[in-house]
């Protein structure tokens, strides 16, 4: 087991391994998706290109070992290291110096995303409570960005040894065209958007 503020050891890929998730995109979901748009080729549908994972940490202005212990747990949550993002600008407002650590930020791509995914959906998101469904926030292009309060809902986190709440972002980014097309491929995934009354 990792210890606290260190990324878990790298574990080797087993040689021909298929995630769950990749196998259905493959199998079920393609075909699916050919289906509904009428696509020409398989190669129209569209693909999950990378999950993108951020964590913002306001607090992080005053003390750098917050930001880095966010770091720490977001390696936990998705299996891979995490990289510190820093201020772009200074904003006085904020007492913000460009180039101070803000946040934490993780890009997942084929093997671990599908897993971070599978996770997601069967596990971390029905930890929520009261949960009914996620909001379809498209960006227009393709892509949708999924906010969540708390980092706690993953079972990895330990409330215990790290007391702070932190809010994070998971963004989707697909090669749809369209939001249409994006949100017919991550509910077909299984991400459960919320049902509208007709």
């Amino acid at each position: 087991m990792a210890k606290k503020n260190e990324a878990p050891v790298a574990v080797a890929v087993p040689k021909g391994y298929t995630p769950a998730l990749k196998a259905l995109y493959k199998d079920q979901i393609v075909p699916e998706l050919v289906k509904q748009f009428g696509y020409t080729t398989v190669m129209q549908a569209p693909r999950l290109l990378k999950i993108t994972v951020n964590e913002g940490v306001g607090s992080a202005t005053q003390d750098r070992k917050i930001v880095e212990e966010a770091a720490a747990e977001l390696a936990l949550i998705t299996g891979q290291k995490a990289i510190i993002t820093s201020s772009r600008k200074d904003i006085s407002n904020f007492k913000l110096r460009k180039g101070m650590a803000v946040g934490t930020k993780v890009t997942l791509r084929d093997v671990k995303m599908y897993e971070f995914l599978e996770k997601l959906i069967r596990v971390t998101l029905p930890r929520i409570r009261d949960f009914n469904g996620i909001a379809e926030n498209m960006d227009g292009r393709g892509n949708y960005t999924l906010g969540l309060k708390e980092q706690i809902i993953f079972p990895e986190v330990d409330i215990d040894k790290n007391p702070r709440i932190h809010g994070m972002e998971i963004t989707f980014v697909t090669s749809a065209r369209t939001d249409e097309e994006c949100r017919a491929l991550l509910a077909a995934f299984g991400l459960p958007f919320k049902k509208h009354n007709k």
